[in-house]
Parts: structure tokens; C-alpha cells; sequence
């Protein structure tokens, strides 16, 4: 049975605003240990500074006015292949750097949804406001008795809190990845222009 606040348990909405609440909790040590492992670091900033300049100088010879001379359209695409692959190594670079924190933010992510697991196992803990689809309501119903296709489990609602609240709290504390290091991993997408 899940224990909730004393403040909140005669309140409708009190294990969903609990849950909320810890996933917001989670967002803020998950990316305070991000900052302590990685944000504050110096290779993370210069890693950061070298993909923001390649990333400006990249647009800035796209943008350019072409010319009708072959020799220069060949050496400026040239210099936008050398600064795009300067552009990859570094967005891998950052990807590798923030992959040791991973684990230890993974760890907790697992910690503490074994945690609500236990307190809110079998319990519904929101109403959704439409019927899902087949695969969503395999997640939103998870672990819940009954047929009623919009009950809401802990898993799916902390899932959706999670991934809302991490992402937004990243923008505003401005720890969001760098604009030229959007789409780069450690996997990227193979290059066109190789085949």
C-alpha cells in the first residue's frame, strides 16, 4: 500500500502529485550529479566551445554565396567536409565524456523506480483522459487489475514526468547539448556522401 504525505492524503490527486513530485526530486540529483561528473569540468567546456565554433563556422560557409568557379566550389566543399568531421569527432567526443555520468544517473533512475514501484505497486494512480492505443495502454496499464483502459500506473506517469521534466530542467539550467551536437551520438547516421 503506498504511503503518501500526511499534507496531501485526503487529497483526490495525492499519489499522482506524489509521484510527480519525486520525479522532479530525481530530475534535480540527476542533474546535479551530471554537473558535479561532467558540466563543471573543463574538458566538458572546451569540448562545448569547440563544437559551438564549428558548428557557427559550418553555417557560415553553407550560408555563403556560392561561385561559379569549379576549383573554389571544390575546396569550399573541401573545407565543409573537413569542418563537419572536425564537428562529428567532437559531438562523439562530448558523447563519450557524458556517457561515464550516465551510469551513475542510471543507477539512481533504477533505485528510485524500484522505490515507487513498491510503494504504488497494483494501485492506479491517474485517470487518463482518452483511451490509448493498444501498445501505450501495455505501458499505462502495467501492473494494474481491472479493464478500465484509462487508469494510469506509476510506471507510465513517472515515464511521462520523467522525460518532460529532465529535458525542460536541462533548457533552463542551461545544460541542453550544444545546437551542432544535436542528432550526434555515439552511433551517428552514416554519411551520404560515402556511398
Amino acid at each position: 500500500m503506498a504511503t503518501t504525505i500526511p499534507l496531501f492524503a485526503s487529497f483526490k490527486y495525492a499519489d499522482s502529485l506524489t509521484v510527480v513530485g519525486i520525479s522532479f526530486c530525481t530530475a534535480l540529483v540527476c542533474e546535479a550529479i551530471s554537473w558535479i561528473l561532467i558540466y563543471r569540468t573543463n574538458s566538458y567546456k572546451s569540448l562545448k566551445y569547440s563544437i559551438d565554433k564549428a558548428a557557427k563556422k559550418l553555417e557560415t560557409m553553407k550560408t555563403e554565396n556560392p561561385s561559379s568557379k569549379l576549383t573554389i566550389k571544390k575546396s569550399k566543399t573541401k573545407k565543409i567536409d573537413r569542418v563537419e568531421t572536425t564537428l562529428k569527432e567532437s559531438s562523439r567526443d562530448l558523447s563519450l565524456f557524458k556517457f561515464k555520468s550516465g551510469a551513475v544517473v542510471a543507477l539512481v533512475l533504477f533505485v528510485v523506480f524500484g522505490l515507487l514501484n513498491s510503494l504504488f505497486e497494483g494501485k492506479v494512480v491517474a485517470k487518463l483522459p482518452f483511451h490509448p492505443i493498444t501498445i501505450v495502454k501495455k505501458m499505462s496499464h502495467r501492473g494494474l487489475k481491472g479493464d478500465d483502459p484509462t487508469d494510469c500506473s506509476m510506471a507510465f506517469l513517472y515515464l511521462l514526468c520523467s522525460i518532460s521534466i529532465r529535458t525542460n530542467l536541462q533548457k533552463f539550467l542551461g545544460f541542453s547539448p550544444p545546437r551542432g551536437a544535436a542528432g550526434a551520438g555515439l552511433f551517428p547516421m552514416p554519411d551520404p556522401k560515402t556511398n
